[in-house]
């Protein structure tokens, strides 16, 4: 088995402890985020009553008949609110879609499923328990990488973070299925970072630099925090957005649904991603033309099938 640093870090320690427990933990989460791109986070807000309210009312609502699910598919915003049906999203480069269907909130203009009025209220809560998480965590990489700890809190607070709900939804006949159809193919997130609550199956694999795929498990109530591509290219690939798949399960269990609550820490679309400074020198020359969050999010809307 591949030697893959993806510690457990204690979100309080960072929150409430002592300057020397703050200091470690912003040391040991950059340091794993530039050496794999990923962390497990015990203690970040979220209580075990509240994720297992999330994952009833988001499996009440994908059980739903399609006709039903398919009024709230909202055309022209590139499946950021609402629900986006089965066949349309991608891996970059990808031949086929991925086997899923999902749900999307963000800050407002959310609609209301009205066959499940709880869907809504407990979908805002998790979504604004894990921005919270998420803002504490970007204060700690702000703190690695010598910026000041509030660096990204103007460029974050009502930004375009998205909550997305996901269904992996059964296959009853997977010898019909494209040789390479998979829940969902190896790629990188597009944003800041990403907070997963952990999924209700196996199946998360991340790419390590040897070119091994590495099963990801969280603990208990713990989350998968890991970066994504607007922060890798922020720091001129000093933090590694890490290439991470979904895969099928084994044939036996293709016929059972696989659920997932990530949440994409997305900052305002006026946000530089011009490289830090800090971040080039002779042997890292910066790596990336300058662009704003809301421009690289609309290029990759397209890339992944969402945006025409």
């Amino acid at each position: 088995m591949a030697n893959i640093n993806i510690p457990r870090l204690d979100l309080h320690d960072y929150t409430s402890g002592s300057a020397e427990q703050r200091h470690l933990f912003s040391q040991q989460i950059g340091r794993a985020f530039n050496e794999t791109g990923f962390v497990t986070i015990a203690n970040h807000g979220m209580d075990k009553e509240l994720i297992d309210e999330l994952y009833h009312v988001v499996q009440a609502f994908f059980a739903l008949p399609e006709a039903t699910k398919s009024k709230y598919e909202i055309p022209g915003l590139a499946g950021q609110r609402g629900y986006t049906s089965k066949g349309k999203e991608k891996a970059k480069d990808a031949k086929v879609p991925d086997l899923k269907e999902f749900w999307q909130r963000g800050q407002d203009d959310n609609p209301v499923v009205d066959e499940f009025p709880r869907f809504d209220e407990v979908t805002g809560e998790v979504f604004g328990r894990l921005e919270a998480a998420g803002r504490e965590l970007l204060k700690a990489i702000a703190v690695y990488l010598g910026l000041a700890e509030n660096y990204f809190e103007p460029k974050v607070i009502q930004g375009n973070s998205i909550l997305r709900a996901i269904h992996y939804f059964p296959i009853d006949d997977p010898d019909s299925l494209p040789d390479d159809a998979v829940r969902a193919g190896a790629h990188e997130d597009i944003n800041l970072i990403t907070l997963l609550i952990g999924a209700s199956a196996d199946g998360l694999e991340v790419l390590t630099r040897e070119g091994t795929w590495y099963p990801v498990k969280a603990h208990g109530e713990d989350i998968v925090v890991n970066v994504g591509d607007m922060l890798q290219r922020l720091t001129n690939n000093k933090l590694k957005s890490t290439t991470h798949r979904v895969v099928n399960p084994p044939r036996e269990l293709m016929k059972t649904s696989r659920f997932s609550v990530p949440f994409f820490l997305h900052p305002k679309a006026d946000m530089s991603l011009a490289v830090l400074e800090s971040c080039v020198d002779t042997n890292h020359p910066k790596a990336y033309p300058d662009v704003t969050a809301g421009e690289y999010l609309d290029e990759r809307l397209r890339e992944i099938g969402l945006k025409m």
